[in-house]
Order: structure tokens, then sequence, then C-alpha cells
């Protein structure tokens, strides 16, 4: 088994390895980087990440999906769109998230928007209080403030309940991450990337454990913590760049 330095040598040269460019096409990160304005950018990486589970090819093809249903334009539509356009989004469905969810979601995203200032306001309060996990439980509150059906809860998750929110983590990730390497925005000026967690899933997890730096057999909040603990070690600045490495070498190299 790999020693700590060596671990750390190892991902730091896979971390170089697939963040750039080239990672983008295949990835759902592509989806918000076809846009320039902000709001779209974190408006659609909020949507994307939200249905960032399964297939990456489907995914991207979903995602797609949901942007022509928004015109190509996210914060327009968020704002802007009627009862008839939004008909539209009650048509969508990517596996279990259906048109009812994403239409409650444009409603939600509306609300935050034109009541607290939107997604980047919301994050910036949160965590001036909180822990970056904490956040994104209180941040759930906050988005299901409106009335809604039971079953949409369930996409937004809350690791005050035990998730490991990959999904959010990485959205976290896309927009507060800056490295001048072409893949993360850094749009999101006020969270220090060092506050950030790994988005854990299947793929990283397995890789975590197969390099012995992650213990707990489930991917959950608790076996994020403890992963963050090392990741910060090897790097408290930026721990979350190595989200690049364990989710390449478990995806793209099945290590």
């Amino acid at each position: 088994m790999m020693l700590n330095d060596e671990i750390k040598d190892f991902l730091n040269f896979k971390v170089e390895e697939f963040n750039k460019p080239a990672f983008i096409d295949l990835d759902p990160i592509s989806i918000p980087h076809q846009f320039t304005i902000k709001e779209d950018i974190e408006i659609s990486a909020f949507l994307t990440a939200t249905i960032s589970w399964g297939n990456r090819k489907a995914i991207l093809k979903a995602a797609n999906e949901m942007m022509l249903l928004m015109g190509q334009s996210p914060y327009d539509f968020v704002i802007n769109a009627n009862k008839k356009q939004l008909i539209k989004t009650a048509e969508f469905y990517y596996r279990t998230f259906n048109g009812a969810d994403f239409t409650y979601f444009i409603h939600s995203l509306r609300n935050i928007y034109q009541h607290h200032g939107g997604l980047e306001i919301v994050f910036n309060k949160l965590s001036n209080r909180y822990t970056i996990q904490e956040t994104i439980g209180h941040f759930k509150e906050l988005f299901f403030e409106l009335p809604h059906e039971r079953r949409t809860v369930k996409h937004v998750s809350d690791p005050m309940s035990g998730s490991a929110a990959k999904r959010i983590n990485m959205m976290l990730r896309w927009l507060v991450r800056s490295d001048n390497k072409g893949v993360d925005f850094g749009l999101w000026k006020h969270i220090s990337p060092s506050r950030l967690s790994c988005p854990l899933d299947v793929h990283s997890g397995n890789t975590a454990r197969k390099l012995g730096i992650l213990s707990r057999n489930q991917n959950d909040a608790k076996a994020v913590i403890e992963l963050d603990k090392v990741l910060s070690s090897f790097d408290p600045l930026d721990p979350v760049k190595y989200d690049f490495a364990l989710f390449g070498l478990g995806v793209i190299e099945k290590f």
C-alpha cells in the first residue's frame, strides 16, 4: 500500500492530467460552459447537477433538453416564463426527476432570485453562519419554502440527514473553485475553496477506498467528513481539486 506522501503525489499528478479543458466535453460541467451570463451559468449548473446521476451521455442529453425548454436562456426563463411556457417544462423527465419536479424548481429559483437575492447571495449568507454541509441543509429548507409535492424533496440532498450531497457539492466545486485551468468557473468569490467538500459518489468513493484514504463503506455524510480530512491534509487551500483525480481514476481509467 502506498504511503500518504506517495498517494498525495499520485493524486496531484492525476489532478493535472484531468483538470484541463479536454475534460469538459464529456462531463456535465459542459452544460454551464455553454453560457456567459453569470445567472445563466449558476442556474444551469444547479439544474444540471440536480440530474447528474447515471450515464454521463444520458445526463448531458437530458440537461441539454432542459436548456432547450428554457430557450437557452435559463435566467430569463426562470424570471419571465409565463404559464404557457411553463407547461412545456411539465413534459420533461429524466429517470425519477419529472416535469412536476422541473416546474417546481423553476418556481423556487424564481422565488430565490426575486426575494432572496439569487443563488450566490443565498449561499454566501448561509455559509457565513454555517459549515458548507450545514449550508446545504439550510438551503434545502429555503428551496422548499413554497408549496410543493412531497416527491420533489428528494431531488435536493441534505447532509444533515446523512446524505453525501454529491450533486450540490459538485455544483459548488464548479462555481467556487478558480485555478485558471478553464474547467471550474470561480464565479462565487466569497466562499473559500478550502471549505468545499469532495462530491463523493460510487466512483470516487471506490477509488478512495482502494487508495486507503477512506475506510467507511457507505457513501454518506460521514464518509465525506472522513475523506475531506485526508484531502485537506494534502492541500488545505484547495482540497476539492482531488475530485478530478478520484473521479477520473474511477470513471475514465477504471482504477
